[in-house]
């Protein structure tokens, strides 16, 4: 299978409305984000902004298989995922690694020093879910462990490191995990 990333353009309307279906797909019941495929579509068409960094990976007849945006912050030294989808019936094969180290090469030419994840568990997926981080955010942070299918261990492969977590971001023991990597 022939792949290729490429950068996602505001006319390429089928690639917009492919890449929204896969973040529809990926966090429908899982977030509060992306629950219709308006809201995902708002999304892939707001990471068209010209500050931003947004590719595609597809196969040789064009259908999307991946989709990964940046975002830049702090001057552009440090630079967000956000988001980052591979259809599920294309997980585990490369696509992601692919994306995220296209996009850490394309902002390290603009400057980037940092790429930053957030990874929300929403769904008790680790062992920072379902209780109280604070008496020791540290500590648990050192002793996380998987016990779903989380994607922070993914982030981890990648040379990712967890920089942090924000406890009850997303309701009483629904912490964001946030995961920090070097450039360059």
């Amino acid at each position: 299978m022939a792949l290729a990333i490429v950068d996602m353009r505001p006319e390429a309307e089928d690639l917009i409305n492919q890449a929204a279906r896969l973040l529809f797909d990926a966090f429908r019941n899982r977030t509060e984000e992306w629950q219709d495929i308006e809201s995902a579509r708002h999304e892939v068409v707001a990471s068209l902004a010209p500050d931003r960094i947004t590719r595609v990976l597809t196969d040789k007849s064009g259908t999307a298989l991946g989709w990964i945006s940046g975002i830049p912050a702090y001057g552009g030294r440090v630079w967000e995922v956000h988001p980052l989808v591979v259809s599920g019936s294309h997980r585990r094969r490369g696509i992601g690694r692919a994306l995220v180290e296209d996009l850490e090469r394309l902002a390290a030419r603009r400057g980037a020093l940092t790429l930053w994840a957030g990874s929300d568990d929403e769904n008790s997926e680790t062992t920072l879910s379902g209780t109280d981080l604070y008496p020791d955010i540290p500590g648990s942070i050192r002793n996380i462990r998987n016990l779903g299918r989380h994607p922070y261990e993914f982030y981890l492969r990648l040379g990712f490191r967890i920089a942090g977590v924000l406890p009850d971001a997303n309701g009483r023991g629904k912490p964001d995990i946030f995961l920090a990597k070097r450039v360059g």
